[in-house]
This record gives structure tokens, sequence and C-alpha cells, in this order.
């Protein structure tokens, strides 16, 4: 078995997928063709492999890529060593782990100056050697010990020799392989992780953390959400984690592991050194490693949770390309009020008065309806933040005074300040004022969710769990495929998209958007996908990667605005002619479609699974895969968390689901909790299953804790 082949067969086996799939998908990537490309317009090649199973191929690739280079690395340093055996050799290049790997690696890592190598220093490794065999000295204990005994190498007596010799002894029996991941096992299986408040720490700082000043649950148990919550009492100084073993099991095994001469001269000593090494080194090393992988456990499962909620609410349904107002409550300097046309365009801009101090609903009615008739706005979205209740009051009174055909909608603004500060808002709108375009951005989150958030950074919209604490690499790597999934799922119009959207097209890229959009501003609008390979450095591949995810409206070629890739046309072509019809009537023409024969058109080029994607396609082209929109209507008596009381029937939205419930926005400025327990009447064991991000709920108000800012809720009613 060839290089290659041990690649393929290794990255099937974690995967759990036959190697032909596997071996398809690895040299699609390799060629450097993208995920979303693969799974829409290869699947003759992976055998209709989605993005999940084409991830997990990608990710397999890569775990693969660095064990091998790991390896590289890691005989370079035992060769130079002068210490790689061809058991060794063979062991090391056999691994299939990374940490089993390392486990190998351990005993020849460089190391920092340890107890062991200043006895080392001293000559004492021979007699540690002595000690390891444990074989019988047909000699006294005095006589073999005399020999290291020297003044000048700081070995002055007996006593010093033996306890130095011991130390190498432990630090060796301590690297072994096969202990070190035994007791990390058994840590797992048995032990707990303890939480303490440390010495010192109180008021509001701490008080967050109260329920984990003195806490142990078991490492076996104990779910994400929390050991993420210890991590970051630790981080911050007010706590203390540890791992508690109980022990005396475990010490046993490895007393019965390391010592297995009872009748060898230093039998007693060396138990002895048994404990010292369990109790020094083979506890604290294996309470960092279930730590770490404690972490790296819950990190993997809080980034799933953000990444689910993160699609859920990217996925969420456009209201549309209407004329549209935003407005970015406020008190003290008032409302900001933007207007944007259907396309996003900004239009004009306002600053009203309506709520505390001034007041002035006179003069804001007066503009709000100016803005409303002269650009025939159809959709009001008003940001959720501080005033966002006395503001909704306002334009809802408004609306039923004067009759009026619109519909307004509380809109999330998490992470429009960020969007508001950022290059990218800066190059928009250079001189609008940085609340303006705040304004800007919740009207265009109304018309078009996904368009408008991938111009923030995910952390910053409000669907996490503990974002901020969480390996940061594997979550943007996470988020980015999120949003590169979402968007070219939706495809893209070409002559509306901004840079940050383009950027997530297949095969585009941050710079080719840039390209494009400064293209289309000097040329105008597309008329064509062709007209690609006229922009600057946008060549063949790039092409061929995008052309299908990106939509032409009223263009010269009906298909550019359908999921119907170019390379296919030609395909479209000859099923009209068979039906004695033209590419264009075929077009979203549903009746005329279903007529296709897909069969009669498989061949050498297009397999059945492209042309039954195409037949779908030309029934209804560049069809929304989003729900539809259903904006929620807030109890107008219910504006702050005083206006709250048990039995209270709201409806609400899903704005974050956690693995310990979810959380509803009932327009009071505070999401309340569904725990777990309270989202059905039937068992949950995952809060994904019974709701999502942006859902419109119904909910009952449990409890009100104003001073602590909680509210819980249920659906069991």
């Amino acid at each position: 078995m060839n290089d290659q082949e041990q690649k393929i067969a290794w990255i099937a086996d974690l995967v759990g997928l036959p190697v032909r799939q596997v071996q398809s998908a690895v040299e699609l990537l390799d060629a450097g063709n993208t995920i979303p490309f693969i799974a829409r317009y290869r699947k003759e090649a992976t055998q209709s492999l989605d993005e999940i199973g084409l991830r997990s191929i990608e990710d397999a690739l890569e775990k693969f890529n660095a064990l091998a280079a790991r390896k590289v690395t890691v005989l370079k340093t035992i060769t130079e060593q002068g210490q790689l055996s061809d058991e060794l050799r063979s062991q090391i290049e056999n691994c299939n782990e990374l940490a089993a790997l390392e486990a190998i690696y351990l005993p020849y890592k460089p190391k920092r100056r340890t107890l062991a190598t200043i006895a080392r220093e001293r000559g004492l490794q021979p007699l540690a050697d002595l000690l390891l065999e444990q074989k019988p000295l047909n000699q006294s204990k005095q006589s073999v010990v005399a020999k290291f005994i020297d003044a000048n190498k700081d070995v002055p007596d007996s006593d010093t020799a033996i306890r130095g010799a011991l130390d190498i002894v432990a630090e060796k029996w301590s690297e072994n392989a096969e202990t070190r991941t035994w007791l990390v096992d058994q840590s797992m299986k048995y032990g707990k992780i303890a939480s303490k408040i440390k010495r010192g720490k109180k008021g509001e700082e701490a008080e967050k953390f109260e329920q984990y000043f003195d806490r142990a649950e078991a490492a076996s148990r104990i779910p994400s959400h929390r050991i993420l919550a210890m991590f970051r009492g630790a981080s911050e100084g007010i706590l203390k984690i540890g791992l508690q073993l109980e022990g005396t099991r475990e010490l046993s095994e490895v007393k019965r592991k390391c010592v297995h001469n009872r009748q060898f001269e230093f039998h007693r000593e060396l138990l002895d050194c048994a404990e010292d090494c369990y109790d020094r080194l083979l506890l604290p090393a294996t309470e960092s490693t279930v730590l770490q992988q404690l972490r790296e456990r819950a990190d993997d499962s809080a980034i799933e949770v953000f990444a689910k909620n993160l699609n859920e609410l990217l996925m969420s349904a456009p209201a549309g390309p209407r004329v549209t107002i935003g407005i970015d409550p406020g008190f003290r300097t008032g409302c900001k009020v933007a207007i944007v046309d259907g396309t996003g365009k900004f239009l004009a801009n306002e600053t009203i008065f309506p709520t505390l101090p001034k007041s002035d609903t006179q003069t804001a009615s007066r503009v709000l309806l100016d803005l409303i008739k002269r650009h025939d706005a159809q959709l009001i979205a008003i940001g959720n933040g501080t005033a966002s209740r006395e503001t909704d009051a306002f334009v809802g009174t408004l609306i039923k005074e004067h009759q009026l055909e619109i519909t307004k909608v509380m809109v999330s603004e998490s992470g429009a300040s960020i969007y508001s500060a950022s290059d990218v808002a800066v190059k928009e709108f250079p001189n609008l004022d940085i609340t303006v375009r705040g304004a800007i951005s919740i009207a265009r989150r109304l018309q078009d969710p996904l368009a408008e958030l991938v111009k923030t950074d995910p952390k910053s919209i409000g669907v996490g769990q503990y974002q901020h604490d969480v390996n940061q690499t594997k979550l943007r790597k996470c988020l980015d495929r999120v949003v590169e999934s979402c968007v070219n799922q939706v495809g893209v119009d070409l002559n509306m998209a901004s840079a940050p959207l383009l950027s997530y097209v297949a095969g585009i890229g941050p710079k080719l958007a840039e390209n494009i959009v400064n293209y289309r501003n000097e040329k105008g609008r597309f008329s064509s996908r062709a007209q690609l390979s006229d922009v600057p450095k946008l060549g063949k591949k790039a092409f061929v990667q995008s052309a299908g995810f990106l939509r032409i409206r009223g263009g010269d070629q009906p298909l550019d605005n359908s999921a119907v890739h170019p390379e296919s046309y030609s395909l479209v072509k000859r099923m009209a002619k068979k039906l004695n019809a033209n590419a264009k009537t075929l077009v979203g023409n549903s009746s005329l479609s279903q007529k296709i024969v897909a069969t009669d058109f498989v061949d050498g080029e297009f397999g059945l699974p492209t042309v039954e994607d195409i037949i779908s396609e030309l029934s209804k082209p560049g069809r929304d895969p989003r729900s539809e929109f259903q904006a929620v209507k807030f109890n107008d008596a219910v504006n702050s968390m005083d206006d709250l009381h048990a039995e209270m029937v709201l409806d609400g939205v899903i704005t974050n689901v956690t693995h310990f419930g979810a959380f509803v926005d009932i327009g009071v400025h505070q999401d309340g909790l569904i725990h777990i327990s309270q989202l059905s009447n039937e068992y949950v064991s995952d809060p994904n299953e019974v709701v999502s991000v942006g859902d419109v709920v119904k909910v009952k108000i449990m409890e009100v804790d104003v001073s602590r800012r909680r509210i819980s809720v249920t659906r069991k009613f």
C-alpha cells in the first residue's frame, strides 16, 4: 500500500465512509475545489456526499497531514539524539493518533531542568538503571551505592545518591505512555472536577460564580456549559479548579505496574518512589490532561451549539426587497431613523425624540409620517435595545391612529454597533454618523438577515455560548464554514451583493469580491455570468467554482438566475429541443420541465443526480430555501420586567439555544430562559430538537427576579 492509499484508508476508517467515496472527495479537494461546489456540482464523483460528509473528510485530511508532519519532526529529533531504533521507528510510523504519538515521544522530548536532570548531571543514571531493572544485585546495597558517592558532584552520601537515582526512576515511570493513558482513562471514569473560590475573592465580581464556590461533579458527566463556566471563573481569578480522584486503587495499580520484584534489595525504596511518582508527577500530569480533554470537548460542544444557532439565524426568513425604515432607539440622544429602498440603498435619515426625556411625539410623528409617505415605506424595523419597547409603542400608536398599511417588526440589534464602527461600514458610508449606520443595518437585517449579518463578526451577534472562552481558531473556522454554507445555499445576487457577502461565495474570497464590486461600480450591472471572466484576477478556476452560486436577475440568459451551472447550459438546450421548445421558455415552466425524462439525458458527461437537480431547478429557478417571513407581535402592555407577573402568557422569539435550554425575547430588554425541562410536555434531551433561533413561540411566565435580571418561562401549559 503506497502513501496515498494509506492516507485514504486512514481517512475512510476515521470518518466511516467507503474508500471510493473518500478517494474521490480527497482528489477533488486536493485539486482546489470548494466544499459547496463539490456537494452541489460533483455528485457523480462523490456518490452524492453532502456538505457534512465532505467537511468530515476535509477535517480528517487536515488531521492526517498534521499527524504526518509531526511524525517527521519526532523522528528527526530522536534520530539526532541517537536513540532511534528500528522498533521505535516502526512504532512511530504506525501510530494513528496525535495524542498517542506525543505519548511515545515524551521520554525523548527536550525537557526543562528537573530533579531527574540534576541527578543525571551528578552521574546517577547508571544507578537508576540498576533500580529500574530490579535484578538481584549479588552484593550489598551499600557497596552498590558507594560507587556513586562523590562530593565533587554534590553526592556526599548514600542517601543523596539513592534519592537522586529514584528521581530519575520516578520520571522514567511517569513517562510511560501506557501508564499515563490508563490513569487518564480512570480519572475520566471515576474522577471529579472540583471548583473552589480563591481566598479573599468576594463581591459582585465573584457572585456570578456563586454556584461554583464549592462544587464537585463527575468528570464523565459534567456538561460543557458548566466546565466552561468553571474555566471562565479560573481565568478571571475567582475560582481554582482541579481533579479529585479517590486514588487508593489507582496508586496500588501504579505500584503493581512499576515495582515487580519483591526480592529486590531496593524493593521498599521503589515502593516509596512509585508513591512519589504518582503524587508528584503522574497526578499533576493527569489533571492537566483531563482538564485539557474536557476543555476541548466543551469547546467542541459550545462551538457546535453556536454553529447551529448561527445557521438558523442566517437562514431566517427575509422580509424581502421592500422599502424599509430602520430605527435605532434611544432616550437622551433620540431615535436614529434611516430609510433604505428595496435593494438596501440608503435614502435618508432623521433623528426623532418620541421617548423620555423629551417625549416630543408630535414632531416625531410628523417626521416619520413624512418618510413613510414620501418613500412609500412598507416595513419598519425597530432595534431591540435600549428604549425599544417605548419606541415600538410610539410607532404602534402612529400606525393605528393613521391607519397605515405598514408592518413594524422588532429586530435584534446584537452586533449592529460593531458593524457600525467597522472598516466595512466606514467604507460604505464614510460621511454618515456611526448611529445612522446602525439604523441602516437594522433595516437591512429585516430585509435580508443573511446579506447584512455576514458583515459582522459572528461572535458579536448574540447566538453563542461562552464564545469568547472557547478555542478561537476552531470557532473562527467553524463559523466561517457556516456562513459559507448558508451563502451558497441561498445564492447571491451578483448585481446587489456587498463585498463581504460575495467573499463567502465558493471560489471568490475577499480580494476577488472587492474586484467584482469595483468592476460593477465602474462598468455597471452584470448582464450575464460570462462577464465575470472580465473581472481582474478572476480566472477560469474561480469562475467554475463560483458561477453556479451567483444570480443575475433580468439578464441576457434566464439560466443565470438559477442554480444551473454554466457547464450544464448545453444540457438544458438538449432538454428544450427534445420538448420542441427553447431554453428560455423551459426556465420556470414547471409543467413543461416535468415532462423531461431524466434517464434520457444521462451520459458520460452528466450523471443522474446532476440531471435530476437541473430538472428540479428548471421548475423553480433560483428558489430561496429560507422559510416565509413571519413577524412576532409583542404584548403592547408589557414594556419592562416590572410589567411581568407569574402565569402571564406572551409571544416571543427564540434568540439563542444552549444545551441547558433556550432564551426567548418577550420584548422587555431581557431574554427569558426556557429551561430544557420546560421546553415541552415530553422529555427533551437536546433543545435543538424542539426549538431553533428565530422560532416564534408562546411562553408562560414562571418567575421574575428583577434584582438579578432573570426571567424563567415555560412552554408547558
